[in-house]
């Protein structure tokens, strides 16, 4: 597998795993793995889990397993399973042969529970949901013992047996663990270890009736995995002694669980409960759309996977839980667009400009530069004609002192082009708004320079309008409009932003995009970066707004912090 972390970063995992290799401790070998449920998709929460599991094992020399927690049927479907596949791969790793499921042990689980039985370690319990809940004690207070803790083995064994027959229905009966109900760690109150479910598989089909708890089947896997260090978030570190206490049982191989503290994103919500909310009410448009934190979202909006890695390798892995500002992932978004994408240029908001000076029907091939950041990506030819389109904020008829783009009487500088001068105006007759401006350039200054030395304060982007391609570009930004929407009094819908999604046709960009391919990266020059849209067809062209090229909603925040100050 590539090496993703050509300088890692220190973390407390790392110390814990070369200390495991130096002394030994499981034969000197690392073997992690990333265990998705496929009930829903992956966000940029699971990304910091993929890029620790499988960047860890790559590191150490070891691997990675990729096994599907796929024991609850009842949410789970093929569809996610697949899209969980192809997330994992876009982010830059592999498995391998390495792919696995809990299903595929579900006759060792269950014979493994059969043993605990007849350890006198499990029982099989009659309580309704709502009395284990009662029976289960607070944290302050122990719990009371089930009145079907003490049944013979041989009843349990039974009972055990006719659960998986199909004989009861669901939740009639539920098979636990005989552990302690008056330990101070609540997790170990007698855990319910198999529920039933009449619900079919996605792989087993009706061969189950009954499914393993998640605690009961996460150590066990492990175990028969090979598994060394089972990488968990920091909300199973109370449940790290179940895990133990299980495998201890058993007398089976015993990985180490480690927790880190899980990913929480500014400007954003990575519940599961909260993302079905705004997909299921059509606050979003679906999983994929690129408001969402979701790896398919990330995906669609254009942001590149190899930022995503840098991202995570820059918030490093601790133990304590904070806010990552939403700004550091479009940071890195940028710094990785900004090396390889290419530059052309887009007028969203177009203001006509007729050049009185320029020959009618006469057109110029001009070369224009696909990246200063990379002299290998060469030129391009972009047409210029009589008449123009550039960005309506950039004209203004009284301009204030520190304006210095185009008014009248000023001069500019057209990108990779003329000097431009305004001398007037054509006005709409009913609303007076400038819909035109009439200008003259000077031959001689092609290519952006004076030869008498004079200078201007401003170059501007354009497209010619005669050549230009009309465009649907779709300006995205942050979905909430406060840092930690989740921790806010009230409902968390309440502070969706309301200028999330901007839709603005038509666009005007330069021609070398008429066969710009869905997925494809631009820097669109001053506005920012953009991406095909999936849906984009040869004569449909839409654009994703990226990113903006500067944070100018950290900008914003400060100056209204600044209006508000005291």
């Amino acid at each position: 597998m590539e090496n993703h972390h050509a300088t890692p970063l220190p973390n407390f995992i790392r110390y814990i795993m070369e200390e495991d290799l130096r002394t030994g401790k499981f034969g000197g070998r690392v073997v992690t793995r990333f265990p998705p449920e496929p009930n829903g998709y992956l966000h940029i929460g699971h990304a910091k889990s993929i890029c620790l599991n499988f960047g860890l094992a790559a590191d150490f020399g070891g691997y990675c397993n990729f096994r599907f927690d796929d024991t609850n049927p009842s949410k789970e479907e093929v569809e996610y399973v697949e899209s969980i596949q192809a997330d994992v791969r876009w982010l830059g790793f592999d498995w391998d042969d390495r792919l696995y499921y809990a299903s595929d042990y579900f006759e060792q689980l269950y014979d493994w529970a059969v043993q605990l039985i007849k350890a006198g370690k499990a029982f099989v319990c009659a309580l309704s949901p709502e009395e284990m809940r009662e029976f289960r004690g607070t944290l302050t207070a122990p719990g009371k013992e089930s009145p079907y803790r003490n049944r013979p083995v041989s009843e349990n064994l039974d009972l055990f047996a006719r659960m998986r027959a199909g004989e009861f229905p669901d939740g009639a009966l539920t098979l636990r663990a005989k552990i302690d109900m008056a330990a101070p760690n609540i997790n170990l109150r007698d855990p319910v270890m198999y529920r039933i479910k009449h619900d079919p598989h996605h792989r087993t089909g009706d061969s189950w009736c009954i499914y393993p708890m998640y605690d009961w089947a996460h150590g066990q896997c492990d175990s028969i995995e090979g598994i060394t260090h089972s990488i968990c978030t920091m909300e199973y570190e109370d449940h790290r002694a179940l895990y133990d206490w299980y495998l201890e049982q058993l007398g089976i191989h015993h990985p180490q669980q480690l927790e880190f503290a899980r990913l929480n994103l500014s400007h954003t919500v990575l519940s599961k409960r909260r993302l079905i909310q705004l997909v299921q009410e059509g606050l979003v448009n679906g999983w994929d759309d690129p408001r969402m934190p979701t790896l398919a979202g990330l995906r669609r909006r254009g942001y590149p996977p190899a930022a995503i890695r840098t991202f995570c390798e820059r918030i490093g892995v601790g133990k304590r839980e904070n806010l990552v500002d939403l700004a550091l992932l479009e940071y890195c978004v940028r710094e990785e667009l900004n090396r390889w994408a290419p530059r052309v240029m887009a007028v969203l908001h177009p203001l006509k400009v007729v050049i009185e000076n320029y020959p009618e029907g006469q057109v110029e091939e001009l070369e224009a530069i696909n990246n200063p950041e990379d002299p290998a990506a060469g030129t391009r030819k972009v047409p210029f004609s009589r008449e123009l389109y550039i960005e309506r904020e950039d004209f203004l008829e009284e301009p204030p002192k520190k304006f210095f783009r185009l008014s009248p009487g000023r001069e500019v500088r057209l990108r990779y082009a003329f000097f431009l001068k305004c001398i007037g105006m054509v006005k709409d007759p009913a609303t007076g708004e400038v819909v035109e401006l009439r200008c003259t350039y000077d031959p001689e200054t092609r290519g952006g320079d004076a030869p008498d030395g004079r200078r201007v304060k401003a170059t501007l982007h354009w497209v010619s309008a005669a050549h230009a391609l009309p465009v649907e570009v779709r300006l995205y930004d942050r979905l909430f409009s406060v840092p930690h929407p989740a921790a806010e009094e009230g409902d968390f819908k309440q502070f969706l932003n309301p200028n999330s999604l901007e839709t603005i046709r038509p666009c005007w960009v330069e021609p070398t995009l008429a066969n710009a391919a869905p997925g494809s990266h631009y820097q669109f020059e001053r506005q920012g970066y953009f991406c095909v849209d999936p849906d984009a067809t040869e004569g449909n062209l839409i654009f994703n707004r990226t990113v903006t090229l500067r944070d100018a909603w950290a900008k914003l925040q400060e100056s209204e912090k600044k209006v508000k100050a005291p």
